[in-house]
């Protein structure tokens, strides 16, 4: 008498090979995208100054007005890029005029998903006490990782050292003092 187990075997190997093969699923739909957050329009309320008065053209200069708001500029393009650490050093005293250590300024901004920024016209330069200051308007927009957009209005303040003697050139470059920003 021969085995059945063999012969079940082969049989139920035949078997399977009549049934017909079964498709996998297909693949989830991606989830659509999140329609992106555009900056308040100026002049609105919680948009930049309609301000159109034209910018005077001409070179820039690292200590002209437009030079402070080149480096505002440059702030939130690193921010936006995820470079924190570049950002952080725009700060006075390479960073710790942000109040934060550098590894707590890049931790804070872990709650984005998407961070943008519109720069405004610079005003004036004033002096005081050996020092030069600056306000540059922003307005900081995008979204955050819970998928809420976000907009915030305010200024940045901007500080260099007047050419004085004993200032070294470090000292005599535009760095952040000081950012103001309200929902």
């Amino acid at each position: 008498m021969k085995p059945l187990v063999p012969t079940l075997a082969v049989l139920l190997l035949l078997a399977a090979c009549d049934r017909p093969a079964q498709k996998p699923a297909p693949p989830a739909a991606p989830a659509p995208p999140a329609t992106p957050v555009e900056p308040i329009p100026p002049g609105q309320p919680g948009g930049l100054p309609d301000d159109r008065t034209p910018i005077p053209e001409g070179p820039i200069t690292a200590t002209s007005a437009q030079g402070a708001a080149n480096v505002v500029q440059t702030y939130y393009a690193q921010l936006e890029g995820g470079h924190y650490a570049e950002a952080w050093r725009l700060w006075s005293g390479g960073g710790e005029a942000s109040g934060m250590s550098e590894p707590a300024f890049a931790a804070s901004f872990g709650g984005f998903s998407e961070y943008h920024a519109q720069i405004g016209a610079p005003g004036e330069i004033e002096g005081a006490a050996g020092s030069l200051f600056v306000d540059v308007p922003v307005q900081v927009y995008g979204r955050l990782k819970t998928g809420a957009p976000f907009h915030q209005l305010g200024s940045v303040t901007l500080r260099r050292v007047n050419d004085v003697p004993g200032s070294t050139a470090e000292q005599r470059l535009w760095h952040i003092y000081r950012i103001n920003l309200k929902p």
